[in-house]
């Protein structure tokens, strides 16, 4: 066991609150539960929340399809993840929402220290409004070519092929993802978050921090194009918490998701009484804080978040851990082909475990993404968790019960062998 007992808090990526788990999320969720559990085998204090995101125009345009009030979607949604989570063996200390009280309460708290200390400020801006809908377009209900790239058929806030950032009105050809129509620019007054003030600061947080080299090289790269200052408001109408003194202006759902995970945390901790708020969050000395996510919130995740962290006087992360996405036959997983598998779908016929075994044995330190082949799946488990470990396991009942009357001895065979086998632990536990 190891000489000190770590206390870490673990965050995986939230699911958005207006549709079903895929098997695409599971991979990330299922390698936060393996490591968590880890941990806890080991010893060590650790704690692992999640949350629906709740805000956004997404969310808001789903309820009003369904004719209901957006926190009636979001709640029957994060009922239904926390299930497929559970049937998953999923094991979250706590499952919460960003539309919560507590989440309220620490965005305020964190936007008045940034106010404060001076890192917010008003500008005019431009932005993507959709003539025919009436309404400001998030990033991603705007689609068009990477202005980098050259790419098609990409989002309005960043690329999926060269991971560049841009505004939505900066795509070429863009077309508004409700109507079809070309957004027209609209003026609007908004905050933004001065993230230029934290160069310094996220440059020596990228150096020691635990993010693995392929994010580490992909952050240099974003240092190398300069940081752009983060705009944090979205215009009425939208789903979310009001800037404060402002009725038609709202916070960007990026602004409350992440404070998600110290919001579910402090619910858990108001509940149960099981730790303290401020040792994670606030103080964090001997504490650790790790998120688990995919590779295309790593900006957010290793920019913005660190760096409104740090302004507002808390603790920042001690890791961000990124993966690849799913893939399905090396294609990306779709709708219109057949080869978009929902969670739910899963579990109605096979278990779990074959699941969390495969995505196990597939995922690495890297980003690059994971190809999810059925003939793979059955192949990789039959041979691995059948032929191997159940068969191991068969042979050796067949032993103690044919050489032993079932019997196992009073004493170790070999001590040393026992010994070099739990002194491995200390290396197997570095690689975590």
């Amino acid at each position: 066991m190891p000489a000190k007992r770590r206390k870490i808090l673990v965050s995986n990526a939230l699911p958005y609150g207006n549709g079903s788990i895929h098997i695409g999320h599971l991979l990330g969720y299922i390698q936060g539960d393996i490591w968590v559990r880890f941990q806890r085998l080991r010893g060590h204090e650790c704690h692992f929340v999640c949350a629906v995101d709740a805000h956004g125009t997404p969310v808001m345009l789903s309820a009003r399809e369904e004719g209901i009030a957006p926190e009636e979607l979001v709640q029957r949604i994060a009922a239904e993840q926390a299930r497929d989570f559970a049937d998953c063996e999923i094991e979250f200390d706590n499952f919460h929402t960003t539309h919560s009280d507590e989440n309220r309460q620490l965005l305020g708290e964190v936007f008045a220290a940034l106010k404060e200390a001076g890192h917010v400020e008003q500008r005019t801006i431009k932005q993507a409004y959709d003539p025919e809908e009436k309404l400001f377009l998030p990033d991603r209900y705007v689609r068009g070519t990477c202005p980098n790239c050259g790419t098609p058929d990409q989002y309005g806030d960043n690329c999926e092929k060269c991971s560049a950032t841009y505004t939505p009105l900066d795509l070429v050809d863009p077309r508004s993802v409700l109507s079809d129509s070309k957004p027209e620019a609209r003026e609007s007054l908004h905050y933004f978050f001065k993230l230029t003030h934290f160069e310094q600061f996220l440059q020596e947080w990228m150096a020691s921090a635990q993010v693995g080299d392929a994010v580490r090289n992909k952050l240099q790269e974003w240092f190398e194009s300069g940081l752009q200052d983060w705009d944090i408001t979205r215009d009425a109408p939208y789903f979310g918490f009001n800037i404060p003194g402002h009725d038609d202006k709202f916070f960007y759902v990026w602004v409350d998701a992440p404070l998600g995970y110290a919001a579910s945390f402090l619910n858990f901790v108001n509940a149960t009484g099981d730790a303290s708020f401020d040792d994670y969050w606030r103080n964090g000395d001997d504490t650790e804080l790790h998120h688990f996510i995919g590779k295309d919130i790593m900006y957010f995740h290793c920019l913005f978040w660190p760096a409104m962290l740090k302004g507002a006087g808390w603790r920042v992360p001690t890791g961000v851990h990124a993966h690849g996405f799913l893939t399905y036959d090396k294609v990306k997983m779709s709708k219109s082909r057949g080869t978009f598998i929902r969670a739910r779908t899963y579990l109605d016929h096979i278990k779990p475990d074959y699941l969390r075994y495969y995505f196990f044995a597939k995922l690495n330190p890297g980003i690059d993404n994971i190809d999810f082949s059925p003939d793979d799946f059955v192949s990789r488990v039959n041979a691995d968790l059948v032929g191997k470990l159940v068969n191991i396991a068969s042979r050796c009942a067949g032993f103690i019960h044919k050489g032993s009357s079932g019997q196992l001895a009073d004493e170790l065979h070999d001590q040393a062998l026992f010994d070099e086998f739990v002194s491995a632990g200390d290396s197997i536990a570095e690689h975590y």
